[in-house]
């Protein structure tokens, strides 16, 4: 059965950590769209100017030209992002995937959600620009936070693309509702050895509000590591 998934990248990273996935998912008879948002990848929205509307205008622009509803996948911070733009057109999306991302309830938001974490690498060398308009993690931590289980020689080729994070978005509470968002179906894509978002806390989100969980035993990017196994269970999805 053919599907269109839109797959929303992480924080500080592009459409560009899709590249295999989506070739996994084409070849297998799928549609995929991967936008960079507002401030990554190719788009250089300066980041003082971006807001979380800019996210959810970007995809639901490209939720509306679609006839049948989608599967629309987000990833890390962008959980937040997608679980949004699923509020606001719940008629077009069938599904929503959460990969290793902030199943966030109603009012939260990123900044909220990381205040005492424990145990993540990439919240303990979070900090702010100098005139806080871009989130970073300290250069030298990026590898272990985000890509532990990928060589530093990968990751070095994968980092050039990486671009500060705009900081506004991080601060927005979200808004969501039973009657919308709470009807879709939703799934998580849990990462076992995730040093971002570690596990534990990627299970006390999802818990009791998922369809089903998927495990994989990697960093917080198996995009990166483990893009066929990420894809086969995107395609078991829709069997």
């Amino acid at each position: 059965m053919k599907e269109t998934f839109l797959l929303v990248h992480s924080a500080w990273l592009g459409a560009w950590q899709w590249n295999t996935v989506k070739q996994l998912l084409i070849e297998a008879g799928h549609n995929v769209i991967t936008p960079d948002l507002p401030g990554h990848g190719v788009d250089l929205t300066p980041a003082k100017d971006i807001t979380m509307q800019d996210y959810v205008d970007c995809i639901v622009n490209l939720v509306d030209k679609q006839e049948e509803p989608m599967i629309l996948l987000g990833h890390s911070f962008n959980g937040i992002t997608v679980s949004r733009v699923a509020e606001v057109r719940p008629e077009k999306i069938k599904s929503i995937v959460y990969l290793a991302a902030f199943l966030a309830p109603a009012k939260s938001s990123f900044v909220s959600m990381i205040e005492g974490v424990e145990g993540s690498v990439a919240v303990e060398n979070f900090y702010f620009s100098d005139d806080q308009s871009c989130a970073l993690v300290k250069a030298s931590e990026m590898h272990q936070a985000f890509a532990h289980d990928i060589s530093e020689e990968v990751f070095a080729k994968a980092n050039s693309f990486i671009l500060p994070e705009p900081a506004r978005p991080l601060f927005y509470e979200l808004e969501i509702t039973d009657k919308n968002w709470g009807a879709i179906p939703k799934y998580y894509i849990e990462c076992t050895l995730d040093k971002a978002i570690p596990v534990a806390i990627q299970r006390a989100m999802y818990d009791g509000k998922v369809e089903k969980v998927f495990s994989l035993e990697t960093s917080h990017t198996p995009n990166f590591s483990q893009p066929k196994e990420l894809a086969n269970i995107l395609i078991e999805l829709v069997k």
